[in-house]
């Protein structure tokens, strides 16, 4: 199930509102003591989030299926994703929902009955809890989020059932831009610079591939060699986007990489203001990273 992008905070009575995490969705489903990670394009995560695995054998329930985040929290409990590519910090699985327990598909029951069942089997704050929420009044629960550097918030009808795939019950207001956007090319390094100067970012709007902007910032040197050597394989002279860069010592690239970036706000020609570097996504596809999902088109009205 995931949550539709809105411009702005709102108030609905019978909708709660939860923290929005910086991590990797992943489901977790436990039979026994089997453990399995999936993220959302089913890779199996279960090696390398083995602290998570061997944290879920040890919950009550038989049999289940959680859905939630597994996130690196910085200092402030605050999730980063860089912390998470780093491996920088302990990892957490922040849990919002419960599909399966015990035998009984839970998907058709109401939010607030999932959750009630949810808290009964992950409780406390250890590295697998129960997300946090947030105040009951919707623009109270973004100003928190905001004053605590949260990356948003996920609003959620508590009367609702889980669904497959993008809904208008569970949405997103951001306080942070960040999203994922594909590497479509880079240009020629300069003065000390070496491996590359900065990446192409793109997105798909239909079947056709726009040229959103570059990022020049967020790159160690060890980022810029391990990239560089990720990129070389895709290179290609024929030039996807349709709105080229125009720009001497460009090299494109097949559309396979998804970046992770920050960035202050969109331009007027759809350009994204001062991008930062945050790190490779190998649980989305390029292909699923489109406008629609990016730009916050939607009201936040209910429906």
């Amino acid at each position: 199930m995931l949550a539709t992008l809105v411009e702005k905070p709102f108030q609905d009575p019978g909708w709660v509102y939860e923290e929005k995490y910086d991590g990797v969705r992943i489901l977790a489903y436990k039979e026994g003591t089997r453990v399995t990670l999936l993220s959302r394009n089913d890779l199996d995560r279960t090696q390398i989030y083995g602290s998570i695995a061997a944290d879920l054998r040890r919950l009550p329930a038989r049999t289940m299926l959680l859905d939630g985040e597994v996130i690196a929290l910085d200092r402030h409990e605050v999730s980063r994703f860089q912390l998470l590519q780093q491996g920088a910090a302990e990892l957490h699985y922040a849990v919002f929902d419960v599909l399966y327990r015990d035998g009984n598909d839970l998907r058709h029951r109401p939010l607030a009955d999932r959750r009630t069942a949810l808290e009964k089997i992950a409780r406390g704050r250890g590295p697998v809890f129960v997300s946090r929420r947030l105040e009951e009044n919707g623009l109270k629960a973004y100003a928190i989020a905001k004053k605590k550097g949260y990356e948003g918030l996920v609003a959620k009808d508590a009367s609702s059932a889980y669904v497959e795939g993008r809904s208008r019950y569970w949405l997103k207001v951001k306080v942070h831009q960040e999203e994922e956007f594909v590497i479509v090319g880079y240009t020629a390094p300069q003065g000390s610079r070496k491996h590359f100067g900065a990446l192409l970012l793109g997105a798909y709007r239909g079947e056709n591939l726009v040229f959103v902007g570059k990022v020049g910032t967020g790159f160690s040197g060890k980022t810029l060699a391990s990239l560089s050597r990720k990129l070389h394989p895709l290179i290609q002279r024929a030039v996807l986007v349709v709105n080229p860069l125009r720009e001497r010592k460009v090299t494109y690239l097949k559309p396979r990489l998804v970046a992770q970036i920050a960035f202050g706000e969109w331009t007027k020609d759809e350009k994204l203001r001062q991008p930062v570097f945050l790190g490779l996504r190998d649980d989305k596809q390029a292909k699923d990273v489109t406008l629609s999902h990016i730009e916050p088109k939607a009201s936040p009205k209910r429906n």
